[in-house]
Formats: C-alpha cells, sequence, structure tokens
C-alpha cells in the first residue's frame, strides 16, 4: 500500500468514490456525451447521489473552451478540423482548446460541494493534483505543478514532468456539486499534439488581441509514454494506477453508495442541450 499523510486523497476516500470506467467505452461519437454525463452526475451528486470518479477517452475530437469559441476564426478553423475528421465541441468547464484521442486519459472527478474543501476552488485543484502524482508515484518522476510557458490550455494548475506539460485541470461547478476535469496525455507525441492547437489558433485567432488566446510551441508538452516510461499502453497503465490510489484510500472505509447511470437518451438530449447553449 501507499504510505500517505493526511491529505486531498484521503479526504476523497472518506467520500466514498465510485468508479466509473468507461476508457475502451466508444459507442457515443459525439464527444460532448461524456461532459453530458458528468453534468448529470453531478446534479445526482449534488442530491446526495455517490461522488464519481469518470475515467474516459474519445478516438479523434477536438473540443475547444468558451474564450476559443469567441474567437473571430472560430467556425472556419472548427470547418477545417471537421473537414480533416475531427469531431469538435465546445466545453462547459474552463480552459482553452485540447486534442483528444486515444492516447488522452480523460479524468473526472464528480464531489459534493464541501464547507472545507469548497473554500476556496484552489482546493478542488489540489485534490486531482495529488491523486494525479500519487498515480504515477511508481514511475520515480516528480510530477510539478505551475504553468508551462507555450503549453496548449494553459493554467496555474498545468502538471509536467521535467518541465514538459502532460495534464492540464478545468472545473465545473453547480449549486451542490462540482466536477474536477482533467486531460491527461499518456500516449504518442505531445509535440504533435501541440503542432495541432497552434494551427488552430493560426486560423482562429488572425486578427484577433494576443491576450485572448494561448501561444503554444512544440517544445511545451510531452507525453507519459515519452517522459514516465510508462510504454505504449500508457493509458491503459494510467488509469489502473489512478484506480489503485482511490482503492487504496478507500480501504477501511464504508462502501460506497450504487451510482443508478442515466440512460443514453438522457444523456444524449444534455449533450444536444450543450452543444446548443455553446454553439460556435
Amino acid at each position: 500500500m501507499l504510505t500517505m499523510k493526511w491529505s486531498a486523497i484521503e479526504e476523497l476516500g472518506e467520500r466514498g468514490l465510485v468508479l466509473l470506467d468507461r476508457m475502451d467505452d466508444f459507442s457515443e461519437e459525439d464527444p460532448l456525451y461524456a461532459f453530458a454525463l458528468d453534468e448529470l452526475l453531478c446534479r445526482s451528486t449534488g442530491r446526495g447521489g455517490p461522488a464519481v470518479c469518470h475515467l474516459w477517452r474519445h478516438p479523434r475530437a477536438f473540443i475547444m473552451g468558451l474564450r476559443d469559441s469567441r474567437l473571430p476564426g472560430a467556425g472556419t478553423a472548427r470547418d477545417l478540423l471537421e473537414t480533416a475528421g475531427w469531431a469538435t465541441a465546445v466545453r462547459n468547464s474552463g480552459g482553452a482548446a485540447v486534442p483528444l484521442d486515444t492516447g488522452v486519459v480523460n479524468l473526472s472527478l464528480i464531489l459534493p460541494k464541501s464547507d472545507v474543501l469548497d473554500f476556496h476552488f484552489h482546493n478542488n485543484f489540489e485534490q486531482m493534483y495529488e491523486l494525479i502524482r500519487l498515480a504515477l508515484q511508481g514511475t520515480g518522476r516528480q510530477v510539478d505543478k505551475g504553468e508551462i510557458s507555450g503549453a496548449y490550455c494553459p493554467g496555474d494548475f498545468d502538471l509536467s514532468i521535467g518541465g514538459y506539460k502532460f495534464c492540464g485541470i478545468a472545473q465545473r461547478r453547480q449549486a451542490h456539486a462540482i466536477i474536477i476535469q482533467a486531460f491527461i496525455v499518456a500516449e504518442g507525441s505531445g509535440a504533435e499534439r501541440a503542432r495541432l492547437v497552434r494551427s488552430f489558433y493560426d486560423i482562429a485567432a488572425a486578427g484577433a488581441d494576443a491576450a485572448n488566446f494561448p501561444v503554444v510551441t512544440d517544445d511545451s508538452t510531452a507525453s507519459l509514454e515519452e517522459m514516465a516510461g510508462l510504454g505504449a499502453e500508457a493509458s491503459h497503465a494510467f488509469a489502473a494506477a489512478v484506480k489503485q490510489v482511490i482503492r487504496e484510500a478507500q480501504e477501511g472505509q464504508p462502501s460506497a453508495g450504487s451510482l443508478i447511470l442515466p440512460d443514453s437518451e438522457q444523456v444524449r438530449e444534455m449533450a444536444e442541450t450543450l452543444h446548443n447553449r455553446y454553439a460556435i
């Protein structure tokens, strides 16, 4: 068992997280399906349902932030991405543009609001950081936090190894619960993904104020496969490590409540609502 002092992870263990592993579920093409599922699960958690750790992937999607969608050339850039075979969408959480594929693990923590941990939103980000740091502890690599210059979807809680970003964290808040979402670049080339994002901004941000979009460089992002020695199956190795950390944190705690998933049609309806609400 991992040796841990009191931390955000112990708090997660006490919450009785339910693990929802959709890593290999590619049945829904809509990239907002998973975000819509998070939205509905968050409502359930806020009404007293269990906290949830949701792991998922999408085979080929380009997810924009709200500010990205307002750039002058966003529609043109979106159309070019779709012509190249990328599904596109604007997400309802914070952050900027992120490409998704089978080498990117998406991790959501869906938690009831806590008077202690919700005092400042950084506490929620700390929970995600601690979970990811412990999941990678066995690699012997140090996981740092802090904005990485030149990385796509930049933020104070960029997670990096050796100066290269591999993870970004955003959040979505409801009245009684919160979703902390992370993307983890696990497999493949971080530089190739950075080039794709830069090409999006080359078109979307043409003529825009430089303060309204990030400057993305090739030498800012790398994958866990490239940096942490997790191999070609780094996505599954990372997901397994996350689940192990949560299970160990929950040892000795009461069993988590049962998770009642919304039916697929409800999720699709919510996804359609999100598409309409955040359309370019």
